[in-house]
Parts: structure tokens; C-alpha cells; sequence
């Protein structure tokens, strides 16, 4: 059982932005397209031969199966309606000098360490590269800024300055990068 949250104050209930970089949508669909066509097909035939086995109140393989079962479906749901709700940004800003969603961000802090970052959909976030939610309060003051804006974040250890030192993106299918 989880603990009760107020749902005013609950951050995981603050809404999301539904934009996706391009490569986060093939990621998607590609998780998608395994857990039906591969994961849930095996796990139905588990599910299958371990019922067949019998009494199935103390059948561990069954018990099991089915609940793994059920979390892939549950999954395949969610990705198919997520997927749904998403809106694919695969072009570049029209100034490649500032800012925007899918933008890779270097920045220095007040102590000259520096800071690589990129600024993605909130379903493709990832702390291991250091991608961000276009939603996340960083991401969110760094929108619209240009090479040697300063930045201010506040966090709950006091506020932050960076500065832009960088911005770059992805090079687009055609073969043309940004800057």
C-alpha cells in the first residue's frame, strides 16, 4: 500500500507537456512494439501452459506469469495512449541562437564548474545524460536565453546562477546542425 499524498501538492499530478523530440518517439514506439509483439506473446504462452498445469491457487509459475502479464498490458496501454497524446518536434527553432525545447545547453556556474544539459520531453528525461524535462524549473528560465545570458534558478538550497556558455542541436535527417 503507498502512502496518502495531497493531490493539490502532489508533483507527480503537475500537468506534462505533451512535445517529444523525435528520437524520444522512436524510443517509444520501438518499447511498444516489443512489449506486443514479443514480451506479451511469451508471457501469454507461460501463462497458458502453467494454468495447464492444474490448481492454481498455489501455482508460483502461474501466479507470476499472470502478474507480469498484467503489467505488460498495463504498459502497452499507457504507451499507446501516451503516444496518442504527443506532439513530435523534429525541426529546429527558428533562432538556433537560443534556447528552446531540444536545445544542448552548456552552462557555468559562480564556481567556473561547467554544466551540459539538454532539454527534452518529460518522457525521455534521463539524470544519467543529463537530460532534462522542458517542464523542470531550469529548463524553464533557460527558455529564450542566448549565449552569455545569466540565468537565476531557485531551488530549495537557495537560488542558482549559471551562464550560458553554449547552445547547440541535434543535426536534423537532411544533414544540417544547429549551432
Amino acid at each position: 500500500m503507498t502512502r496518502w499524498r495531497d493531490p493539490a501538492k502532489d508533483p507527480r499530478q503537475e500537468p506534462k507537456s505533451n512535445v517529444i523530440t523525435a528520437e524520444g518517439a522512436a524510443r517509444m514506439r520501438g518499447i511498444l512494439e516489443h512489449l506486443s509483439r514479443v514480451k506479451r506473446p511469451a508471457l501469454s504462452t507461460k501463462v497458458g501452459e502453467a494454468a495447464a498445469q492444474g490448481d492454481r491457487s498455489e501455482n508460483a509459475d502461474y501466479t507470476y506469469n499472470k502478474k507480469e502479464l498484467n503489467r505488460v498490458i498495463a504498459r502497452i496501454r499507457y504507451l499507446t495512449k501516451r503516444l496518442d497524446e504527443l506532439q513530435v518536434i523534429d525541426r529546429l527553432p527558428a533562432d538556433t541562437g537560443k534556447v528552446f525545447f531540444g536545445a544542448f545547453v552548456e552552462l557555468e556556474d559562480e564556481h567556473g564548474e561547467t554544466l551540459s544539459l539538454r532539454i527534452v520531453g518529460h518522457d525521455e528525461t534521463d539524470t544519467r545524460k543529463r537530460w532534462i524535462s522542458v517542464d523542470a524549473p531550469l529548463a524553464k528560465a533557460l527558455l529564450g536565453k542566448q549565449i552569455d545570458d545569466d540565468v537565476t534558478v531557485s531551488a530549495p538550497g537557495g537560488d542558482s546562477l549559471y551562464s550560458v556558455n553554449t547552445i547547440r542541436y541535434a543535426p536534423r535527417h537532411d544533414g544540417h546542425s544547429g549551432r
